[in-house]
């Protein structure tokens, strides 16, 4: 059997054994007719509070906060319909486009023009977030468990701030889009590091699928609630990245509603778990790197049996990627164990030693393989990962190291799709 995966722009085919092979993937939604029409009611009827346009006068100055590059939010689409709303109540020079890097690396012009077009990068101020830039920065105070927060200025001093997301589930916030588009997405690094310290991204709560009572979440939606939006707006996609649904208004209300469309469509129930699993990382532009390949690792990560084996196909053409320090710990031990062990024990935080934490305990239960196109086997080495070069044939070699009986789980779509044990819920 034939199996599609999602892989950088092209995807990539395997063949497995159909006898012993679950292929779980997201409910598909063909995308709306008119998707404008679908983002410009969910401005102007909204899941709760009155329309955008209702909320902002003339002479305001509006923030508009955006995911960035490696997020596969339909900028194009949304950003004109939002501006197009705006028209004739505020002018384009009060308005501002922030990308929500959190601690990513900016958006060159080229991307930002590939992002949004040339109509809007030529006519709206916009601007990278940069979370280490204390003088961008203003102190907004102590919110949910005692996070310290500060926030991109021009974001606190906007009269209007709106958010613009898209909502999947996410491996330790529960779910993307809303309250994340303020912090982390527009806050500092001390800010940042206290929401995805050890104790928090440790919690067995802080997982897919679960915002209340996940302490990551609740601190994110604490600082959002306190530190004021004016209008949160999402949309659900397809496998195709097309708008399936769109979500409008005031953020925990919108934010729920968005939610829970995007569950029934991407968490599975399996059975039992697999011996060998399959994921990828959603293809491009989710896949640019290893850093954000840990996300396709845990999706696959709730089914593996202990000691089973992962295969993720993630392109990886922004290697692992360069900036901040997420090579660097990886490299800091001898094995994954070490690794998780030494983050579990520290007090202090460090950059990206949240993403290294949840690498390091996969890989201290799995055997996990990749199959890059920018990454060397030294490369992987380094951060205690295989590389394959022939999917098909490590997962059948894997599958009979595994024994009679042996089964195999492949997730085409990565972190598009979250499988969970039936008995376990979500």
């Amino acid at each position: 059997m034939r199996v599609h995966l999602a892989y950088g722009e092209s995807g990539l085919d395997i063949d497995v054994d159909p006898e012993v092979t679950t292929v779980v993937e997201p409910v598909h939604h063909e995308a709306a007719a008119d998707q404008v029409a679908l983002v410009r009611t969910a401005l102007r009827d909204p899941v709760a509070g009155p329309p955008l346009r209702e909320r902002v006068r003339p002479g305001q100055t509006v923030a508009i906060s955006v995911c960035d590059g490696t997020r596969p939010q339909p900028r194009r689409l949304v950003i004109p319909a939002l501006l197009a709303e705006l028209d004739g109540v505020v002018r384009l020079e009060d308005v501002v486009i922030l990308i929500a890097t959190g601690t990513h690396r900016g958006n060159t012009d080229a991307e930002l023009r590939q992002m949004f077009g040339d109509q809007v990068v030529d006519n709206v101020r916009i601007v990278n977030h940069d979370a280490r830039r204390a003088d961008e920065l203003t102190w907004m105070g102590r919110f949910g468990k005692d996070v310290p927060v500060w926030l991109n200025r021009e974001w606190a001093e906007a009269d209007v701030r709106i958010t613009t997301g898209f909502v999947e589930p996410h491996f330790f916030a529960g779910f993307s889009g809303g309250p994340k588009l303020v912090a982390p997405g527009l806050a500092a690094l001390e800010t940042v590091l206290v929401l995805h310290d050890a104790a928090r991204i440790g919690d067995p709560r802080a997982t897919w699928g679960v915002t209340h009572g996940n302490p990551v979440h609740d601190d994110v939606r604490a600082i959002a609630e306190a530190t004021g939006v004016t209008f949160a707006l999402d949309v659900v996609l397809n496998r195709d990245k097309d708008v399936v649904a769109a979500f409008g208004g005031d953020l925990s209300p919108m934010h729920s509603a968005a939610t829970a469309e995007a569950k029934r469509m991407a968490m599975r129930p399996v059975e039992a778990p697999f011996d060998v699993v399959v994921t990828t990382n959603s293809g491009f532009p989710l896949d640019q790197n290893l850093y954000q390949s840990v996300k396709g690792m845990s999706a696959a990560y709730q089914v593996v049996r202990p000691g089973g084996t992962i295969v993720c196909a993630a392109e990886c053409r922004d290697g692992f990627p360069d900036h901040g320090s997420y090579r660097e710990v990886l490299a800091s031990a001898s094995s994954p164990r070490a690794l998780f062990d030494a983050i579990s024990a520290r007090t202090e935080t460090v950059p990206d030693q949240w993403q290294v934490q949840i690498q390091a305990r996969i890989q201290s239960g799995s055997r996990v393989v990749m199959y890059t196109g920018h990454l060397s086997d030294a490369d992987l080495a380094t951060a205690h990962l295989e590389q394959t070069r022939d999917i098909s044939a490590t997962v059948a070699d894997a599958l009979a190291a595994a024994g009679p009986g042996a089964r195999l789980c492949v997730l085409p779509e990565g972190p598009q799709t979250i499988p969970y044990l039936a008995g376990k819920g979500q």
